[in-house]
């Protein structure tokens, strides 16, 4: 359940909300289906393997026939080419796809964008990469930037009680906290994080740094690197990584000072989150992160792997009461820009003018 898994699930709960009747195929062990049933989904189990399923296909093309489905919208590159037959099978359907990422796409990625009735595009990052490949007509790729409920993150923001998760989680009582939320892999800067860490911890000993995410290897390689390097830091006891976490907007309110050290971000979801939850931020400055943060009023961007330029950004808030006020600027921000409803409504907008078109 990472950020564009969860996108799903709020996207399918909110366009359900606004009366629309919604289906989703996925894999039969997929972690959407515990996170669907709630919202009372119809749920379509396929094999889903590869860019060449054709049994997938077939099923997902009678699905969209027999259900006179309109729109068939499809989320990762894997299933671009399945999506794209199905509608192809059936022209009364219109193809939407969601690029969330800044990845090249491959030839076969290429030639189904090529058809698609629109492209929705997480970020303007990942919207200026498509129509630097001249796939399609520029107008035919719209920027909808995920969502996020605030109003849920506000309400844990004021039921947050600090002592008690951090009895819960037996973490000191007395030091202050620093975060970061990913998935346990280079890509996402951790290693970064944690040197910068070590720079931190010498010039304010009462820190201390938590990182919660999984590591998606098969052999947890990742993960393995991450505690080593703890350790060389001689950081064992100034460092908890918490694994999988399903009460974030706890985590992120916690925090003194949120980090976001990527190296590659097309939107940067838990950045939005924290800032959500009243967290100062300091993240990379990354393609997406550029999008959401604004250093006069909601956070603080540094280079991309400058380890000392992250931990000195981090310092000067943790030593300046100015963070609460860059906090509560970042969470108006969120608020107004990137709001959960603004984002359903912009993506039925796309489907209306598909339909149309």
């Amino acid at each position: 359940m990472g950020g564009g898994e969860r996108h799903l699930v709020d996207l399918v709960s909110g366009l359900q909300n606004r009366g629309h009747h919604l289906h989703a195929g996925l894999r039969p062990h997929s972690p959407l289906l515990a996170a669907l049933a709630p919202e009372g989904s119809l749920i379509a189990t396929l094999p889903l393997r590869n860019a060449f399923d054709v049994l997938s296909a077939r099923r997902l093309a009678a699905l969209v026939s027999r259900e006179q489905i309109q729109i068939i919208h499809a989320h990762l590159a894997r299933d671009y080419p399945l999506a794209a037959y199905a509608a192809r099978r059936n022209p009364n359907a219109k193809l939407i796809v969601t690029r969330h990422v800044l990845f090249p796409l491959n030839r076969l990625q290429r030639m189904v964008l090529a058809h698609a009735a629109r492209v929705i595009a997480v970020s303007e990052a990942v919207a200026r990469a498509l129509r630097a490949q001249a796939l399609m007509a520029p107008e035919l790729i719209k920027v909808v930037p995920n969502g996020i409920d605030v109003d849920r993150l506000g309400q844990a923001r004021a039921q947050f009680d600090d002592q008690s998760f951090r009895a819960r989680w037996n973490l000191p009582q007395d030091h202050l906290l620093i975060g970061s939320v990913g998935e346990i892999r280079p890509l996402k800067g951790h290693s970064d994080f944690l040197r910068a860490a070590a720079l931190i911890v010498s010039r304010i000993p009462n820190s201390y740094f938590l990182i919660a995410g999984v590591d998606p290897s098969r052999s947890g390689e990742h993960q393995a690197a991450l505690e080593k390097l703890i350790v060389e830091l001689q950081l064992s006891n100034k460092v908890r990584l918490f694994g999988w976490l399903d009460d974030l907007p706890s985590f992120y309110c916690a925090l003194d000072v949120f980090v976001s050290a990527s190296h590659s971000e097309s939107f940067g979801l838990a950045i939005a989150e924290a800032l959500a939850c009243g967290a100062p931020v300091v993240a990379t400055r990354t393609e997406g992160a550029e999008e959401i943060l604004s250093p006069e009023s909601s956070g603080t961007l540094v280079p991309v792997r400058d380890v000392e330029a992250l931990a000195q950004a981090v310092c000067t808030l943790l030593e300046d009461p100015g963070g609460n006020r860059l906090a509560n600027a970042g969470s108006e921000t969120v608020r107004q820009r990137l709001s959960l409803s603004r984002m359903i409504e912009r993506t039925e907008e796309v489907y209306q003018e598909a339909l149309q078109s």
